[in-house]
């Protein structure tokens, strides 16, 4: 794991295997919106980015609002970019996004956006996911985040 001055990712002493990702000015949008955050790998290409979803993250439905899962998926490229990739993920920038909702997410049970990186360039990287609550699909994704 890569160190850098704008994120706080250190082992979580209460969830163990898993890493905090949060901004180091936590009065920017991730830790004024989108909370505690943790990440994982699993295998060589792939990061697990976790929140727990509470009613700030809700729709009028009370279920997960489709804008936090956006968000969640654009936090996971960057999570994965640092984690899996040779980029510094601050200074990243998304290029595009395109995402498929499936189903809805619950409020209080963890989301996860598990983010694989299909290929690397010197200035690119081309990711998908799928962003998932206890083994039931929400979402699918891809995208292309350009490197400082």
């Amino acid at each position: 794991m890569k160190a850098s001055a704008a994120f706080v990712h250190e082992p979580d002493p209460d969830n163990p295997g898993w890493h905090t990702w949060t901004l180091s000015d936590e009065s920017r949008f991730n830790g004024q919106v989108m909370g505690a955050m943790l990440v994982r790998t699993e295998g060589d290409d792939s990061a697990r980015l976790r929140m727990v979803p509470k009613t700030l993250h809700s729709n009028l439905f009370d279920g997960v609002h489709g804008g936090v899962i956006m968000a969640l998926i654009d936090c996971a490229l960057f999570a994965t970019a640092h984690t899996i990739c040779t980029a510094d993920a601050a200074g990243a920038v998304t290029l595009d996004i395109g995402c498929k909702f499936i189903g809805p997410a619950r409020l209080d049970d963890p989301l996860d956006a598990v983010t694989q990186v299909l290929r690397e360039t010197g200035r690119l990287i081309f990711l998908r996911g799928l962003v998932e609550q206890d083994g039931v699909l929400v979402a699918s994704y891809s995208a292309t985040i350009r490197k400082p």
